[in-house]
């Protein structure tokens, strides 16, 4: 094959499901554009995490796919929610390749059943006779890991950094509101949808107190509404007097708009999740708590960061053996002394 190739393809990639996967996909879509630079590339991806893709300009459209969508929800959602109406959907636009960024068995029917003739992904699950071409999932950084899937169809690989885009009039408004002055901005992201990753809102609670008082930190968060329970338990924990000193964003920008706060950030400090991988694209420094998952597989992707993870993970809720002294130290080099 020629590269670029100059054809005018119409290709799909699959990557639904979970912010920090969605936005680690970056570099393998502007290696894809580099090599298909005539062609229209599509990204089937879920609602929510998929809006970390909206100012991509690599992707032509972004095409929404929800089949975790139950009840109400389900019947009212204007995209597809079961693996035939997303064939369908798909098999309408007539896709000459598949790159499949997922690991399911059901990732790699989909683009079958949607008649998609060239199809690359993993050989994981027993799926690779679905497949055109197939790679290991391998044992590296998930960037890499789905790098792997152009290489296996023999495209070229030129680079691997990270990066990200906002909207500028959302950089304006988030200007805006931002509090004056010059002292570093901490965003904190302390809810995981996994609860085996959660630490504890006390500890949290501690480590903001000692950003406010001894590093003189202003602190962000910006999460799901559904989490603002567990938000409300923090800030119960925090000093009534330092309440002024956070400023709560979740009501205000949505993940699609998160991005320009981040970049505004000196540090963000929090659990595996979405934000901080969403952080990292901006090469805004990370300070993360690991638990179950792999650091080696999961940390943050260029970016200056740290990784804390306790020495035993085993157990419903391994973080809970990291200290608050231990998070201190990790954070305590990314902040100037006041």
């Amino acid at each position: 094959m020629a590269e670029p190739d100059p054809r005018p393809w119409r290709i799909l990639v699959i990557r639904y499901r979970f912010i920090g996967d969605t936005v680690l996909a970056i570099p393998t879509l502007r290696n894809l554009r580099r090599a298909f630079p005539n062609a229209k590339i599509d990204v089937l991806a879920e609602p929510i995490s998929g809006d970390t893709l909206a100012h991509c300009p690599y992707k032509d459209e972004l095409l929404f796919y929800a089949p975790r969508l139950k009840g109400e929800r389900k019947r009212q959602a204007k995209f597809p929610t079961s693996l035939l109406g997303a064939a369908s959907f798909l098999r309408a636009r007539k896709y000459d390749r598949c790159y499949i960024l997922r690991r399911s068995f059901s990732s790699a029917i989909l683009p079958l059943l949607a008649g998609i003739p060239h199809r690359v992904g993993f050989a994981t699950d027993g799926r690779a006779w679905l497949l055109q071409r197939s790679t290991p999932y391998a044992d590296k950084h998930e960037v890499e890991c789905f790098l792997d899937v152009l290489r296996a169809d023999d495209l070229p690989v030129t680079d691997t950094h990270n990066e990200n885009w906002t909207d500028p009039a959302t950089d304006q408004r988030v200007d805006r509101a931002l509090p004056a002055g010059h002292r570093p901005r901490v965003f904190v992201c302390a809810k995981s949808v996994v609860e085996s990753k959660d630490w504890a809102p006390a500890r949290f609670a501690e480590i903001i107190t000692w950003l406010i008082r001894e590093r003189n930190g202003e602190i962000h968060f910006c999460d799901a509404p559904d989490n603002a329970g567990y938000y409300a338990a923090i800030l119960a924990g925090v000093p009534a007097e330092l309440h002024g000193h956070c400023h709560d964003w979740s009501t205000k920008l949505g993940i699609r708009e998160a991005g320009s706060l981040l970049r505004r950030m000196n540090l963000v400090f929090g659990l595996d999740t979405g934000f901080i991988h969403l952080a990292a694209s901006f090469h805004i420094p990370v300070v993360g708590l690991y638990g179950p998952l792999e650091p080696w597989r999961w940390h943050p992707w260029d970016t200056t960061h740290t990784v804390l993870r306790p020495a035993d993970v085993s157990g419903p809720r391994p973080l809970l053996r990291l200290t608050g002294a231990e998070v201190r130290a990790a954070l305590d080099p990314y902040l100037p002394k006041p």
